[in-house]
């Protein structure tokens, strides 16, 4: 299984753009911005969240709210606002909020099929 990477467009609610690379990560519940692109949109924490890392360290990390574009979809996310040295990942939460899944045979994003039950 391959990596997959998608380029999407992160506005902040100062209305300025930043062009993102993401790697699409089904296992992460947030999306993570990096800092650099986080404090170029301006974005401002909300809140604080605990989350485990894979190699289950334990940190905290602010919370904020960004508009994301991509696959032909658009939507607000909550995000993680990361640390120098933090790469861009997008999460399941964002994944949901655009109705997309990811198809890992195919490395590439597709809509969601929705169920109301």
């Amino acid at each position: 299984m391959g990596l997959t990477f998608i380029e999407g467009l992160v506005t902040g609610p100062s209305g300025k753009q930043a062009r993102v690379n993401f790697l699409v990560d089904s296992g992460a519940t947030y999306t993570l911005l990096p800092d650099s692109v986080w404090r170029e949109l301006e974005l401002h924490p909300k809140r604080q969240m605990t989350s485990t890392l894979a190699d289950g360290t334990v940190i905290v990390r602010p919370i904020a709210e960004a508009h994301i574009a991509l696959a032909g979809m658009d939507g607000t996310s909550p995000v993680i606002l990361g640390e120098p040295g933090d790469e861009a990942l997008l999460g399941s939460v964002t994944l949901e909020v655009l109705g997309l899944v990811l198809d890992p045979f195919k490395c590439s994003l597709q809509p969601m099929r929705a169920t109301l039950a």
